[in-house]
């Protein structure tokens, strides 16, 4: 639903328009705001200046952002960037576009590495993100884990260019590799691996609602648990003794995730709970040699 002014429009009366036509509020002010050519941080200027006319070019093309987003392409890809754990991050269609949910798995692997410096004698902890993507979890770890040796890898090139970006932007260190799961990372052994994968079932209904996002890293195979599975059964021949895997699923998931580390030979498994109070990541603790 276009809105065609015939006068000059108020950042308020643009706002008012794109909610009531469907988007958020937050999204409506960060479109805004990337229409005025102006930082996404900036939401507290609206509010000051809601009084001010937009340019018809403008206006324009926050009418043309707004369509965008009611048909259903992420605010992360028409603006170019998302906020995810305190991070600025350079977001675009070889990427998905990273949920508040998965913030669940970077907190939980920051709470073990917390826990495991004195069980590591002095040693710094090494981590590896699976299937990294934009780099959202392994850069969020190095950032609040500074003393951790991070590496990252995904089968994708283009996100691998992404994720590259989005850690020289930070300076970060982030060791990045192309490999699909743990073919080519040969004897390498991590204290703590985590990983986003894909773990949506192809006849999920929600698809529909995904289409601009890369299908690859959303959609896998037996009921969306193919790809879990291999990194389930392939993750103790690359952890340390004591070490952790911890993996984010669907929130109808979570029973099948702990079964399969059980029979993979991990204990102290554990579900972890999202925003919305559902079962979102699920991890355990490869057993000690006695």
């Amino acid at each position: 639903m276009s809105f065609i002014a015939s006068k000059p429009v108020s950042i308020e009366q643009s706002l008012a328009w794109a909610q009531e036509s469907g988007v958020t509020r937050l999204e409506a002010q960060l479109l805004l705001l990337h229409a005025l050519k102006r930082p996404l941080n900036e939401r507290a200027w609206l509010y000051v200046h809601e009084s001010d006319l937009l340019e018809p070019a403008t206006h324009l093309s926050f009418q043309d952002f707004v369509m965008r987003r009611l048909g259903h392409e992420p605010t992360a890809y028409i603006t170019g960037q998302k906020e995810f754990f305190g991070l600025t991050l350079s977001i675009d269609t070889r990427v998905l576009d990273p949920r508040a949910d998965t913030e669940t798995l970077v907190e939980w692997a920051l709470e073990i590495l917390r826990s495991s410096k004195d069980s590591l004698r002095s040693r710094a902890p090494s981590v590896l993100d699976l299937g990294c993507g934009s780099g959202a979890i392994a850069l969020s770890i190095k950032a609040h884990s500074k003393e951790s040796h991070v590496s990252a890898i995904d089968q994708s090139l283009g996100a691998l260019e992404v994720a590259q970006k989005n850690a020289n932007a930070l300076g970060l260190d982030i060791a990045f590799k192309q490999s699909s799961w743990f073919e080519r990372l040969g004897g390498e052994r991590f204290d703590v691996i985590v990983s986003n994968p894909p773990y949506i079932d192809s006849n999920d209904p929600h698809l529909a609602l995904l289409q601009h996002e890369p299908q690859g890293a959303l959609v896998s195979a037996k009921a969306g648990l193919a790809d879990i599975q291999k990194i389930v059964e392939s993750s103790p021949k690359h952890l340390s003794e004591g070490g952790w895997l911890l993996l984010e699923h669907g929130f109808e998931q979570a029973q099948n995730v702990s079964k399969m580390l059980l029979t993979a030979g991990f204990e102290d498994i554990q579900t972890r709970f999202d925003l919305a109070g559902l079962p979102r990541c699920t991890g355990g603790q490869l057993k000690s040699v006695k």
